[in-house]
């Protein structure tokens, strides 16, 4: 592994760095195309608590960061088992020349990764055919090995262990016991079912619906924190914001919460105590519906525009009827 990596100029070209990116995105990205663990091929083994390590930040905002790598600017792809990263154009920015050295480097480190398809993943952004074509072999020798795995199995089922039976992230599906136990569960499931059949798809209904509810009001609130300045790598004070949702009496907690931070944006305070403090004055106030807090707004408005200000007139007031005789008093 080299002791350097050279980061193109065009880094800063890139309109999803220049346009979409936040500053702790960029950061974040240039330690992961330069950090200690990289290899040559733009896949290698780190955990999240190293880059929290080495980032200076908590593990919370790592795991965001790498989620918003993912899922938004889907430039990474990370195997929380092997604990491999993959970085997408990787290939494309980096591997241009060949030659034996470069491929015999090359190939040692593709036999050390244990994730396949994060090979594949790699790949599709290379442009040098040798050095693609390096790549899908490594993809294809994994996939015959796959197949000869599932023709082994359709010959003689595998018979799980006790320790695997217990194990939920073992795959049942080659397994006479397992297949035993998950047919036992489905019976049982059916049986209760007929039992209570309007009671059981009525609760499973309602606490679907709430789950899915509550899932996209989180979403739609850390949308709005992210995209409106106030600290995409603040994990704590979203999640002290999000309990707002099930800890308060408002009858419409995340319309409530949006407009408290919408009034943060149009007064270019965004910090969580400010959004917190006006929760809280509604609150005292029994104003629990954004209607509710409308019209509270609206009345006090129209109060203020109501009382006009008094004017006081300078010296005494002249009585009417009053004459001015500027020769009065003057003998003649």
């Amino acid at each position: 592994m080299a002791k350097f990596r050279m980061v193109r100029v065009d880094f800063w070209k890139n309109p999803i760095v220049s346009e979409e990116m936040t500053p702790e995105d960029k950061y974040f990205y240039l330690y992961l195309l330069t950090n200690p663990n990289t290899t040559q091929i733009g896949i290698y083994q780190i955990t999240k608590k190293q880059m929290a390590f080495d980032l200076g930040y908590s593990i919370e905002s790592v795991h965001a960061l790498m989620e918003r790598f993912t899922m938004h600017h889907k430039l990474i792809r990370y195997n929380p088992e092997t604990r491999e990263l993959a970085i997408k154009n990787w290939g494309k920015d980096n591997l241009h020349k060949g030659g034996k050295p470069v491929m015999d480097c090359i190939y040692s480190e593709l036999k050390e990764v244990e994730d396949p398809s994060l090979i594949r993943y790699v790949a599709e952004a290379i442009q040098k055919g040798e050095i693609r074509s390096l790549f899908e072999s490594f993809c294809g020798q994994e996939e015959s090995d796959l197949e000869k795995d599932m023709e082994t199995h359709d010959e003689k089922p595998y018979i799980a262990s006790e320790a695997e039976l217990f194990d939920e992230s073992f795959p049942y599906r080659y397994t006479t016991r397992g297949q035993k136990e998950k047919e036992n569960k489905k019976e049982k499931q059916q049986q209760q079912q007929a039992m209570h059949p309007k009671e059981e798809n009525h609760s499973y209904i309602e606490k679907t619906l709430e789950s899915n509810q509550k899932i996209e009001d989180v979403k739609e609130i850390v949308e709005f924190w992210d995209s409106n300045g106030f600290g995409f790598t603040n994990v704590n004070a979203k999640q002290q914001l999000l309990s707002w949702l099930d800890d308060s009496s408002f009858l419409q907690p995340k319309k409530v919460i949006l407009k408290a931070m919408n009034i943060a944006c149009a007064t270019n305070k965004r910090r969580l105590n400010y959004i917190v403090g006006i929760l809280k004055n509604w609150e005292n106030e029994s104003l629990l519906t954004v209607d509710e807090i409308e019209d509270h707004e609206n009345q006090k408005a129209e109060l203020k525009s109501k009382k006009s200000p008094e004017t006081y007139s300078s010296g005494r007031a002249v009585p009417g009827g009053f004459e001015l005789d500027l020769t009065a008093g003057e003998e003649e």
